[in-house]
């Protein structure tokens, strides 16, 4: 095949991805991503330099919209047609008049595969063959892989997401609809119960949630869902519901029993005459496992891509089931082609393709089509010579026969393609390590992708093979070597034949063994069987990897996080992004990481474990160490160009440079800087333990050191204080002085926040102690700063006043304005505590004027609270509810969701007090969800607030303030 002639694949039902062949490919930045949106969703249909502009800018488009918009397009065609003669111009994305056509086959996008699907639905249920579309329509929801066009920006973008999502709707609506007419009531309420509560205005959900509840014999609450729908219609809408909602509600009402039977279905035709059997009747399923258990949902989803009356299917059914090794693929697909088999009168074929197996040896296609032939009757010397003359007969021996294929442990699509039957009747079932993506888009195959067991499930397994009785009489034991195995089937049965062989064994000793092995795979053996050895299994799929990507699933090992994103690959790896993402690719076309999210990755706890074992055996500690170091220093860096976002105009912690190849993150906006914080929160946190356990000490105490701001933020106390104590000890262990500093410093405001003021108060004086023998004198200003703010939340009201002031002196010495801004804060607070309003007010407003002068947003909102507490004392409520309302402006412009809840509950408490009661109640219950969202102590305050009995007014707030001082 030319490369040229590789094909093309597009997928816009989920982050925008593309592929040529089997490679997917780097699309460019987000606009770059846009502008291939808008040429893909055009459905062969040019598009104007205009409509390009406008669907990626909107208005106004920037000055050089023209030329960046070409540029983008000459990126992509090199990206799509990389190896085009430049003399023979580009047959992708072409130019037509003033605009751009992109060039490719219909089925080459999954939304056009995904209408197609949802067409041939909808017809076989106009022509009452709700079987036969029922596995369609569930195939066609398959194709979505989150939110369309995810991370892409622009008003196309934009829209186009907005009608997908409807289209998506429609098409789940319909697929329930369905689901109705085949009697599945009872399956699809918890489903529809979920999605009348993300769609309440969407008549048609709760008309089938209605429907379901009543054929399941619950007139009641069908009535209800009308109620509420009703009520949701009225209160938002200032509408009725529509007529077919309300005559549903009055049959209901009325016990209709026609309501009660199923929509007349088309009747089973019998199949048609077949030609005679041939002589052998192949019969090769190999024996279903009699210890097996479990996959339901698993069950559920292949078995509908059967018609359930018993007819042939109209068109060759391929299911491809895949996962990792030792996840129990080959189990399932055997189970069900047994359950099935009967369906299928000319027999069962089934053959290991060897794809990946311990010899190396991998079946070809001619090979395996002789084995077929050879079991279908004919003769050695009937069988033609060459793959395509072999095909040809293998496919005019199927023809009109109903054989059920199992074509276990493939290696590839094309190794599957030549085994294919061409006309209906027959069914093909394949298992693979790898995706079989081809597969999917070329031939219309349904893919499921086996996950571990869940603990139920993983419970049964040990049960059915141990005996219940064994396992009730010590669960703990039987929980622990549920998780050990991370609920992998091989696992499992690994230990249970252990056990097994054992009866005299209590299972806490099998568990401890099992324990004992932490970090390795050697309690996972299975004996002299290489197949049921869970380091062996592991190595078939290892040993079919490129050299490149075996060494990105080695240093995986490396990592200690949960999940990992594709540029933190990069910097452990020491590659570019590109050539990162090709070799994450073929890792997960293996099964071998799994892509959890888009663009972030995650290992099975037992590859991890290999993956741990192999960077180990094959990679020298020095690559290690420089591994590890990439990895740290990329969170550390990343974490640190959030800091001037989430803290700006704050002083920054002094950062090594980051080493070779390591590429942090930008960002440019606050929420971007907060949410990748959040998303990555597992990750730093196991990055400072990470840093600690391999001698990094340096960067142990430097991540919590600029994450302070994030974790006060974001309300995170307990990672804040763990983090901020391990980088502590590690930089005192490393006699780290100006580590041990931060360290303490850090540990006290975490310590301050989560209540444990009088052991801030004790840290915040070993951090002044440090800071005055290290000669740091802005460090003694932030440590006498924090000192005033722990005393002051201490009640210890004179030595907040002392050290407020002692700060305030020293931070104008240095013309730190945002030191002068805090002390100032947390003088007039410790002021209006005292009751010294005219003095506290006169602090705090000078306090607005220094913090609006350096910008400093986060202790402006806690100034404003602190004046509206003033003025509640004062009784001048108006002037209360004023300076809370701006606090609260303040503290959401960037998104301090504590501070918001703490002023909620100040404010409802001076509503209150004014005679408003409602307002009050209103207030305090926003401010206590945000307390529960945060998982914040200060959840049950509200909730006293309130159980207060109504007309209780409560004692003007005189303390309890936010704090203005932190780390």
């Amino acid at each position: 095949m030319n490369a040229t002639d590789i094909p093309l694949r597009f997928a816009v039902l989920g982050p925008l991805r593309a592929w040529r062949g089997e490679q997917e490919l780097e699309l460019g930045s987000p606009q770059q991503r846009a502008v291939l949106a808008a040429l893909l969703l055009r459905g062969g249909r040019p598009a104007t330099l205009g409509e390009l502009i406008d669907g990626v800018w909107g208005e106004p488009p920037p000055a050089a919209a023209v030329s960046v918009l070409r540029t983008y397009v000459s990126r992509l065609r090199k990206v799509l047609e990389p190896d085009r003669n430049r003399a023979g111009g580009p047959r992708v994305v072409v130019s037509v008049g003033d605009g751009y056509l992109l060039r490719a086959p219909e089925d080459a996008l999954d939304l056009t595969v995904v209408r197609q699907r949802a067409a041939d639905a909808r017809a076989l249920r106009a022509e009452g063959d709700s079987s036969a579309a029922a596995g369609l329509l569930h195939a066609a929801l398959d194709g979505w892989d989150g939110t369309a066009l995810a991370g892409i920006p622009g008003p196309l973008a934009e829209a186009e997401r907005a009608r997908l999502d409807e289209e998506r709707l429609a098409l789940l609506e319909c697929r329930i609809d369905n689901d109705l007419d085949l009697g599945r009531h009872t399956e699809v309420i918890a489903e529809l119960m979920s999605l009348t509560r993300a769609y309440p205005m969407k008549e048609q959900l709760s008309r089938l949630l209605m429907l379901a509840l009543y054929r399941s014999g619950r007139q009641a609450d069908a009535l209800a869902v009308f109620r509420t729908a009703r009520r949701t219609l009225v209160d938002q809408l200032g509408i009725e519901p529509g007529a077919a909602l309300r005559e549903l509600h009055d049959r209901i009402l009325a016990a209709d029993e026609s309501l009660a039977l199923l929509p007349p279905r088309q009747q089973a035709q019998p199949p048609p005459a077949r030609p005679p059997a041939p002589a052998t009747r192949p019969a090769q399923l190999p024996a279903d496992l009699p210890t097996f258990v479990g996959r339901h949902s698993e069950l559920d989803r292949v078995r509908a891509l059967l018609p359930e009356d018993g007819r042939m299917p109209s068109t060759v059914i391929i299911g491809a089931i895949g996962g990792m090794g030792g996840i129990g693929k080959t189990t399932l697909a055997v189970h069900w082609a047994h359950e099935i088999a009967g369906r299928f009168p000319d027999g069962q074929l089934c053959l290991n393709l060897r794809g990946f197996d311990p010899t190396g040896t991998v079946v070809t296609p001619e090979e395996a089509i002789r084995v077929f032939l050879d079991a279908l009757g004919v003769p050695p010397s009937n069988i033609p010579s060459g793959l395509a003359a072999q095909a040809a007969l293998y496919r005019s021996l199927l023809a009109e026969r109903r054989v059920l294929i199992l074509l276990d442990n493939a290696r590839d699509a094309d190794q599957v393609r030549p085994l294919l039957p061409g006309s209906p009747g027959s069914l093909v079932i394949v298992t693979s390590r790898s995706r079989l993506t081809g597969l999917v888009v070329g031939e219309g195959a349904f893919p499921l992708t086996l996950d571990q067991l869940t603990t139920s499930e993983a419970h049964d397994l040990l049960a059915r093979r141990l005996g219940a009785d064994r396992l009730a009489a010590e669960p703990e034991a039987a929980a622990e070597i549920i998780t050990r195995c991370a609920r992998l089937p091989l696992a499992l049965a690994i230990v249970a034949a252990h056990a097994v062989g054992h009866p005299g064994f209590p299972l806490a000793t099998i568990a401890e063994e099992v324990r004992e092995s932490h970090g390795s795979l050697d309690a996972f053996t299975g004996g002299d069987d290489i197949t049921t050895d869970v380091r062996a299994v592991f190595s078939w799929s290892y040993k079919a990897l490129s050299a490149p990507a075996a060494r990105l699933f080695r240093l995986l090992g490396l990592h200690s996080g949960p999940d990992v994103s594709a540029p933190a690959v990069a910097a452990l790896a020491g590659l570019p992004a590109q050539e990162t993402r090709t070799l994450l690719s073929e890792l997960t076309r293996a099964h071998l990481v799994i892509e959890r999210l888009p663009g972030r990755y995650t290992l099975h706890d037992l590859l991890r474990v290999y993956a741990g074992e192999r960077v180990r055996a094959e990679d020298p500690a020095e690559e290690r160490e420089r591994a590890v170091e990439r990895l740290l220093s990329w969170y550390l860096h990343s974490a640190d160009a959030t800091y001037p976002l989430i803290t700006p105009k704050r002083a920054r912690v002094p950062l090594p440079a980051p080493p070779p190849s390591c590429r942090p993150l930008e960002f440019t906006e606050h929420e971007q800087a907060l949410d990748w914080c959040e998303s990555e929160r597992a990750n730093l946190f196991s990055a400072v333990h990470q840093a600690v356990a391999c001698g990094r000490p340096d960067l142990a105490w430097r991540l919590p050191a600029v994450l302070w701001g994030f974790f006060y933020l974001r309300s995170h106390l307990h990672d804040w204080l763990d983090t901020a104590g391990a980088g502590l000890s590690a930089a005192r262990a490393a006699g780290d002085r100006v580590g041990e500093a931060q360290g303490l410093a850090d540990t006290a405001a975490a310590l301050r926040f989560t209540g444990r003021v009088e052991e801030a108060i004790a840290h915040q004086h070993q951090a002044l102690a440090l800071y005055r023998r290290l000669g740091d004198l802005m460090g003694r200003s932030r440590a006498v700063g924090n000192l005033g703010d722990a005393y002051l939340q201490a009640g210890r009201l004179r030595e907040s006043v002392e050290y407020s002031r002692r700060a305030l002196a020293i931070d104008r010495v240095l013309g730190s304005t945002w030191g002068e801004g805090i002390a100032l804060t947390n003088l007039g607070d410790a002021y209006q505590r005292l009751g010294r309003f005219q003095e506290a007010i006169s602090c705090l407003e000078q306090a607005l004027t220094v913090l609006r002068a350096s910008d400093n947003r986060w202790v402006e909102g806690v100034a404003l609270d602190i004046l509206g507490t003033v003025h509640h004392r004062l009784r001048r409520h108006d002037d209360a509810v004023a300076h809370y309302h701006r606090a609260l402006e303040t503290h959401r412009a960037i998104a301090n969701r504590w501070g918001e809840g703490h002023s909620l509950s100040n404010l409802g408490d001076v509503q209150l007090d004014a005679g408003r009661e409602e307002e009050a109640r209103t207030s305090w219950r926003r401010a206590l969800e945000i307390f529960v969202e945060l998982g914040h102590p200060d959840a049950e305050k509200a909730r006293e607030r309130l159980a207060r009995p109504p007309g209780r007014a409560p004692r003007a707030a005189g303390d309890g303030t936010a704090s203005a001082r932190t780390a």
